[in-house]
This record gives C-alpha cells, structure tokens and sequence, in this order.
C-alpha cells in the first residue's frame, strides 16, 4: 500500500448545524440505536459507548441482518464529543488500523441550542482513500443530509 506523505492535502469532510435544543438531546439522538436508524438510512448503533470498545452500524438488507460500518470509540465525553474509527467491512478494502477513518462529533453548547460539528477523515492516508473521500464528500454535501435528519428529529421530539 503506497501512503502520502505527511505533506500531502488532508481529505476532511466536514459539516455543521445549529440545532434548537440542548446538547443532551442532541447526544441522545447520535447514540440512541432507535434514533440513529430514523436518520442514519436505516442503521442503529451496537456499542457499550466506552472507550476501546466496538462500534457498529447494523441495518437490514435484503431480510438479513448486516453490519454495514464497523469501528472503535476512540473518545467520548457525553453531551459534548464522541471520536469513532470507520471502516466498511463488506468493501475489498483491507481491514487494518491503517484504514479507518475518524469520525468526529462535536457538541457546542450555544444560547440554549446546540451546534454540531462533524468531521470524517483523513481520508489521504488510508487504502482508496480519494474514492472514499469522494463517497463521503457526496457532491460537496457530505453530511449535510444526516446532519438536517437529526435536527429535524431532535426538534420535533
């Protein structure tokens, strides 16, 4: 696997939104597997939220039960910052540390709304990285979508 220097352009994607509620909402809908399934196509979150541990995207395809993204918390502190690794186990990509991206939510306590920072990547120094970014960057979008699901969501609770 040929990797980038250090010099070489990041491929970050990231996004932001103000939501009108309180941090703890907003937190309750990134880890709450009933919730995270209304926004994120489908998929809830299998974890035990600690650090170390395992994280998964699981949704159903085609009437079974599939993982579609796979990773570890590599930080949490409530209400305010969650950093998960990604990888997608069914891609050829192999599946080493050297391939996960972070991902990174960002909780920003604001007049009593909350805004919400994320970002995923590096995507320059991992294994297919360019396309990856590119899926992820969807069209200059990138989160955007989830991050208007959510709001809708935690708004309207």
């Amino acid at each position: 696997m040929k990797r980038k220097s250090q010099m070489a352009e990041q491929l970050i994607v990231k996004n932001s939104i103000t939501i009108n509620a309180p941090a703890s909402a907003v937190w309750d809908a990134l880890i709450n597997p009933e919730k995270t399934k209304q926004y994120m196509f489908g998929c809830e979150t299998v974890s035990d939220w600690k650090v170390d541990s395992e994280l998964l995207w699981r949704g159903q395809y085609e009437g079974n039960d599939i993982v579609y993204v796979k990773g570890k918390i590599v930080e949490i502190q409530p209400e305010k910052l969650l950093i998960y690794t990604t990888i997608d186990p069914n891609s050829s990509i192999e599946d080493v540390p050297e391939n996960y991206v972070d991902v990174t939510y960002e909780l920003v306590p604001q007049e009593g709304k909350t805004v919400l920072n994320i970002s995923q990547g590096d995507f320059s120094t991992v294994a297919d990285g360019e396309s990856r970014y590119k899926d992820s960057y969807n069209n200059g979008d990138g989160w955007n979508p989830i991050l208007v699901e959510i709001k809708k969501l935690v708004e309207n609770s």
